[in-house]
């Protein structure tokens, strides 16, 4: 046999002998794209004293990855069918570690920003390719666990990004973890050539370049706008961004209805089990990721705990993503897709109704209970929510199905963060007011409501004064501890509401098992396709 896999996938005539070792690589890949984020919630507070970073400059150095991650999936998928999976996920990688290398060597800000902008564009095409070499490689029979060990990937990426990226941060600078994506990366690219089959989509027609430019505008702006007008006020760019992402995806759904050949045949939001789906995706990476991207800074700010220690009080959310995606492997077949998804859902939303009970004197013991249930709730629904979005696409738009399902996975995580963390600042800044109106001089005050970390700052400023500084500072300190902790179980709340609404409509458009629609009807036809698409080298 061969070192190298040269044998392209659609011209295999049996099950691929080395998919499990394929899929390890695939996993990898997927594991430093979600960490990418993750990480960079620990080395925030580093990054903003080195870099003096303002509330805008950090939201930025956070999202100028998300935004043309999200856009760009949809195209960037089809054109790794068009040309080459294989091929993509390699450039994907290569693009991503050239990047990851920039952010840890720039010391100004938005170079700081562009280094995250190009690890976005590594990362939306990576992160399609994976889904769609994962549904080429693996016939149907064992396609959900496959795409269960995927999913159970997002959840340990959670958990390994700020642990990986804390004890960096005890022994080197913040630019360490950019850095420590460059092995990951290089490794993939290795294991990708090594390992990976060549695929692409045979007999695939024109790419809908037209279709594309309209999704990357439509989505790009629809992101842009989420990011900057919750956190920033609805002035005229965050409205401008709106209205463009309104005619846009307007103009896109009209043109893909006439187009021969459309990036995205959007006629599958018709059938219940894909649009039941995508609309479970983006409303659990809601409120899972808002959720935990506040809690974790309660761990940092408020109980002390530094990135390391933080990283460590995460892994029992790892750990419950592990056994949600081992419960579900079992219940999916028995149940079917509704149940285990709708059970996933309303335990999501357990998991964020749990943080109302949050206070000012609240330990790690009170977030425990809820990371576990977010995690397992992760893991039973994430799986068979993937493997029925990926499952309503034919052979030759795997890539398009993996940019649609990561689309709503990553529109999920901005909108989480982008409301809920702007509910929260919000919350936190009438709380403090009415704690310490009047008390602080204007500026210190200004200071002190724009985020907890500029609060507990400004205390320690106060702290120097030797006529009664050491007082204020610990009342500031109480202030800023009880307002953050008021902001977080009321953010809490509005977001399981969300939630739980959400919980509601997808349980009502996914259809029972007795279902035989279209998505019933493309599954029969899976493994005679999978005749000519999947096999041995």
């Amino acid at each position: 046999m061969p070192l190298f896999a040269d044998t392209p996938a659609e011209r295999m005539t049996g099950p691929y002998p080395r998919r499990w070792w394929a899929l390890l690589v695939l996993c990898l890949s997927l594991l430093i794209v979600v960490m990418a984020n993750t990480s960079l919630i620990v080395a925030a507070p580093d990054m903003t004293r080195d870099l003096g970073l303002s509330s805008s400059d950090l939201q930025w150095v956070i999202d100028g990855y998300t935004v043309p991650y999200a856009a760009l999936m949809l195209v960037l998928g089809a054109i790794g069918d068009k040309y080459s999976r294989r091929g993509a996920l390699v450039l994907g990688l290569l693009i991503f570690a050239g990047g990851s290398v920039m952010g840890s060597q720039v010391h100004h800000t938005d170079l700081v920003i562009t280094a995250r902008a190009i690890m976005g564009v590594g990362a939306a095409v990576v992160m399609p390719a994976t889904l769609s070499l994962l549904v080429a490689i693996f016939p149907r029979a064992e396609r959900a666990k496959a795409i269960t060990a995927w999913s159970a990937t997002s959840g340990l990426a959670i958990a390994a990004g700020p642990l990986a990226a804390g004890w960096l941060l005890q022994h080197h600078a913040w630019g360490s973890t950019f850095l420590m994506n460059v092995p990951i990366a290089v490794l993939g690219v290795v294991g990708a050539l090594l390992l990976v089959p060549p695929s692409r989509a045979e007999g695939m027609g024109r790419i809908d370049y037209v279709g594309g430019l309209l999704s990357i505008v439509s989505i790009g702006s629809l992101v842009y706008a989420t990011i900057e007008g919750p956190h920033f006020g609805w002035g005229t760019g965050p409205i401008t961004a709106s209205a463009v992402a309104g005619v846009g995806l307007l103009a896109f759904a009209a043109w893909e209805l006439r187009h021969p050949n459309p990036m995205l045949n959007v006629r599958k939001f018709a059938e219940r089990p894909f649009s039941g789906s995508m609309m479970a995706v983006l409303f659990f990476f809601f409120g899972t990721f808002g959720s935990i991207y506040y809690s974790t800074q309660f761990l940092q700010f408020v109980l002390g705990y530094d990135a390391l220690e933080t990283g460590v009080r995460l892994l029992p959310l790892a750990g419950a993503v592990f056994v949600g995606a081992a419960v579900t492997a079992k219940l999916t077949p028995k149940l079917g897709v509704k149940a285990v998804v709708g059970v996933g859902m309303v335990l999501g939303t357990a998991g964020v109704i749990l943080l109302t009970r949050i206070e000012a004197g609240s330990t790690y013991t009170d977030f425990l209970p809820s990371l576990l249930v977010l995690g397992f709730a992760i893991g039973l629904s994430l799986s068979p929510a993937t493997d029925t979005i990926m499952g309503s696409f034919p052979e030759s738009e795997l890539g398009v199905g993996g940019g649609a399902n990561d689309t709503a996975l990553e529109l999920g995580c901005s909108l989480g963060i982008a409301i809920l963390g702007s509910l929260l600042a919000t919350t936190y800044k009438h709380k403090l007011t009415e704690l310490v109106g009047g008390h602080l001089p204007a500026a210190a005050t200004d200071t002190a409501k724009d985020s907890v970390g500029g609060g507990l700052a400004v205390a320690e400023q106060v702290a120097k004064n030797p006529q009664g500084g050491p007082q204020q500072a610990q009342t500031l300190v109480a202030a800023v501890h009880e307002s953050f902790a008021h902001a977080i179980a009321h953010t809490s709340l509005v977001g399981g509401i969300i939630m739980a609404v959400g919980a509601v409509i997808v349980i009502a458009v996914l259809p029972g098992r007795g279902h035989t629609g279209k998505h019933r009807q493309q599954d029969t036809a899976v493994p005679a396709q999978e005749t000519e698409s999947v096999g041995a080298a």
